[in-house]
């Protein structure tokens, strides 16, 4: 019989949390003119809202994709594949907390971040998700939806969206193809397993796959330092930013001029889950110094 921990690993909690904290990111960069007087309570609420989509969105996909996975090795023992927990079980609990997640951010925030929610659900489960059957383009659509937190959490603060908050869509957008094109390499005969119309499954050298890795990457570091060119942060920022653009810059380099792709490609992997969270903390501390600043100034 399942037990409560294995719903909570059907919400894929550490991918969950990356779009709770890139969403909380792009709350706490916005203006606050939608945010009522409970703000911390607000805030809570917003999170928790957030995360019963990301989760709801993960159970669903697992759903949806079960027996898919029981032909992968990375994923044949999730819960569904190994008998834990029913079909029938993970449909109505990944519809349930979608919808309570989605009811939260309808009659508590706004109707935008309603909406932008709604379209990372369909975006991701009934687009991304079948298109990994049909199109190695499957990455670039699946990167949509994974970059619209941020435009979520900063819609339940401000009630509208900004340049800013563009930006910080473009960041997670960049940032996922270089970290999965890395993951499709690692996990190629899986996917092969599967079906899954990867580009690994006409890049026999990764050739392919490590070049497009290192020209997304080269995107991401250019709109890393937009916030700068437009005066949202301080060059205390740009100055960090740079060293962590070198970093991860590297690494894709070197996937893509390596004889030894496997471990080169884990490199790249490990480097991008470094990477982003340390580039949207920078961001959101450098921030707040220039609010200070700018207080102080005037």
């Amino acid at each position: 019989m399942a037990a409560f921990k294995d719903f909570y690993e059907l919400t894929k909690p550490r991918l969950s949390l990356l779009s709770v904290f890139s969403a909380m990111i792009g709350f706490s960069l916005a203006p606050k003119a939608a945010v009522p007087d409970a703000a911390f309570a607000y805030s809570l609420l917003v999170a928790t809202a957030i995360a019963f989509c990301a989760g709801g969105a993960a159970v669903l996909n697992q759903w949806m994709e079960y027996p898919l996975d029981q032909l992968m090795e990375r994923t044949k023992k999730r819960p569904i594949p190994i008998g834990i927990v029913k079909p029938n079980e993970a449909l109505y609990f990944g519809l349930f907390i979608s919808v309570l997640g989605l009811s939260l951010l309808y009659y508590f925030c706004n109707k935008l971040s309603f909406g932008l929610a709604l379209l990372t659900l369909f975006s991701y489960l009934l687009v991304y998700t079948p298109m990994k059957k049909v199109t190695p383009l499957n990455t670039l659509i699946g990167a949509f939806p994974g970059a619209l937190p941020p435009l979520i959490g900063w819609s339940c603060a401000a009630g509208t969206l900004s340049l800013l908050a563009g930006i910080l869509f473009a960041i997670l957008f960049f940032w996922q193809m270089p970290h999965f094109y890395a993951l499709a390499w690692l996990y190629r005969k899986d996917y092969q397993n599967a079906g899954f119309k990867m580009i690994t499954s006409i890049d026999m050298n990764g050739e392919m796959i490590a070049n497009r890795g290192l020209f997304y990457c080269v995107l991401l570091i250019i709109v890393s330092v937009l916030p700068f060119y437009f005066g949202f942060v301080t060059i205390i920022y740009l100055s960090l930013v740079i060293l962590l653009n070198f970093y991860i810059g590297i690494k894709a380099y070197a996937f893509l001029n390596s004889e030894n792709k496997n471990s080169n490609a884990m490199s790249l992997f490990k480097a991008s889950i470094i990477y982003l969270p340390l580039l949207l903390i920078l961001l959101l501390l450098d921030h707040y110094i220039l609010e200070i600043i700018s207080s102080v100034i005037s």
